[in-house]
């Protein structure tokens, strides 16, 4: 043998034993894979996802398990079902976990290279966090903003009123949409942006329901990375344009904003975008945009869609809400709004909320996450590059936690601490650890505020003479979870 040929043979000995060597590790990854379906060719799991992925996954997850892979095209994914293995990944590996897995629809706008939902954990995602929760977030921020929220509580429980004499439905999920939009506006600047009278937030909430529609459709460009560029659904086109104006609306009130700050009087009370403008040090232009939109975005839709799901199980459930109106009828007194101080007299309010929030978490799969490095959970390898689902809906489920799951029982939060605030895992609806969603303390003040002046001032009936348990109970599946069918009930006073 001559010198060439060794040369050759001893090369092609060392790539072949490096290509069995690389099988071999992969094999032994896959192995330590949690379990999961078997897959397709090509598409891998796809075909099982359905129109409401949360309820196909939880199905999936009782045949194999609260930690179960699922490959969707070339992206393995971990659907994590339990409240411990939450715990596990949301609290003990937090920060291993804390990374975004980026939707194709969200690089619309280069959105998620500025928005403290999708940036990664960063010097950069703590400071808009401490912006957040130092001037919107904040107990003495939102103490002080106390009686604009009752202002646009009492707007609300006046247009029902009007609805009341005219014996007309009130859309509950566009009022109360209207009644958030108006909240956000008037504390980041002092204004309205909606006629709770008239239909004029119907645009901002269709471009807001279209942003989470879209972000939380199935899309192959996120399956198949090799189509990013080609958007083969058109999703990222259109929320191209669903961005581009509402980052025009607020682009132009900030605009009017540094037009009008030379005449403010030194000691004229500051908004929240004069704050933020002034911290041009901390925090410039593009990032306050995404940061608007962002809040307008979850802070609208997640707390309407609440409101509207608590009322479609009180309507649904007629002696829940008999039991929901004594109590403030005792307490309060029959016939008035309900103040923020009055929500500690009233549990049954609060479980309630909790109860709707177990049953209908806004973000069904709050946000998905993404992990960097292989990593060990329950056993198993979660592989580095895995987008990581939390099914919220699921665990909210969960036989083994709850008595007679998919039934509305406010009752079981009576005798029970568990709270939605991140430490008990078996109610996440607002996630948990450093990802936890910022806006918590402001929901957790407006939701039982609006629902309990709407039940207390009214009597309620749904349109059309439906009765209860005819009440259509579909959900529509995107980003967030919201009512098929909107929700058309008229007061009435018995």
């Amino acid at each position: 043998m001559d010198l060439l040929s060794l040369v050759l043979y001893l090369l092609l000995t060392i790539i072949l034993l490096q290509v069995f060597h690389s099988l071999l590790r992969h094999s032994k990854r896959r192995s330590k894979l949690p379990p999961g379906p078997a897959t397709l060719p090509v598409i891998g799991n796809l075909l099982e996802l359905g129109d409401k992925p949360h309820k196909s996954l939880a199905g999936l997850a009782k045949t194999h398990g609260p930690i179960m892979s699922l490959k969707l095209g070339q992206i393995t994914t971990v659907v994590i079902s339990s409240s411990a293995l939450a715990k596990e990944v949301l609290q003990r590996q937090d920060l291993t976990f804390s990374t975004r897995f980026i939707p194709n629809a969200l690089q619309a706008q280069e959105h998620y290279k500025y928005s403290v939902v999708w940036l990664p954990v960063s010097d950069r995602w703590r400071s808009l966090r401490k912006i957040m929760n130092s001037n919107i977030f904040s107990g003495s921020r939102l103490d002080a903003n106390q009686t604009l929220r009752r202002q646009k509580v009492e707007e609300l429980i006046a247009y029902a009123g009007k609805c009341c004499q005219n014996g007309v439905a009130v859309d509950i999920g566009r009022a109360a949409f209207s009644t958030s939009l108006n909240l956000l506006s008037n504390t980041m600047f002092s204004v309205d942006l909606a006629d709770i009278s008239h239909d004029s937030t119907r645009e901002f909430r269709d471009l807001v329901t279209n942003v989470t529609l879209e972000a939380g459709k199935p899309n192959f460009a996120d399956y198949f990375p090799v189509l990013a560029n080609i958007d083969p659904h058109g999703i990222r086109r259109r929320m191209m344009v669903h961005f581009g104006k509402i980052l025009d609306l607020f682009g132009g009130l900030i605009d009017e904003r540094l037009r009008s700050q030379n005449l403010q009087k030194p000691n004229e009370e500051k908004d929240v975008i004069d704050i933020l403008l002034n911290l041009n040090q901390e925090i410039d232009r593009p990032h306050i945009g995404r940061l608007l939109l962002d809040l307008f975005v979850a802070g609208t839709d997640t707390t309407s869609s609440t409101i509207e799901w608590a009322m479609v199980e009180l309507l649904h459930n007629p002696e829940k809400l008999k039991k929901a109106k004594a109590e403030l009828e005792q307490t309060l007194g029959k016939r008035k709004l309900i103040e923020e101080l009055d929500i500690p007299q009233l549990p049954y309010s609060r479980a309630t909320v909790k109860e709707t929030m177990r049953l209908h978490p806004s973000v069904p799969f709050l946000i998905p996450h993404k992990v960097e490095k292989d990593v060990e959970v329950h056993g198993y390898i979660v592989p580095k590059e895995a987008q990581v689902l939390v099914n919220a809906w699921a665990i909210g489920k969960d036989p083994s936690i709850w008595k007679n799951p998919t039934t509305f029982m406010p009752e079981r939060f009576l005798e029970s601490e568990v709270d939605v605030r991140g430490q008990d895992f078996e109610l996440i609806p607002f996630g948990a650890g450093r990802r936890i969603c910022p806006g918590l303390p402001l929901a957790m003040r407006m939701v039982p505020v609006v629902l309990g002046s709407l039940i207390n001032l009214f009597d309620w009936k749904l349109e059309g003479g439906i009765a209860p348990e005819e009440l259509d109970m579909e959900e529509k599946f995107g980003l967030t979870l919201q009512k098929a069918q909107p929700l058309r009930a008229i007061p009435f006073h018995m």
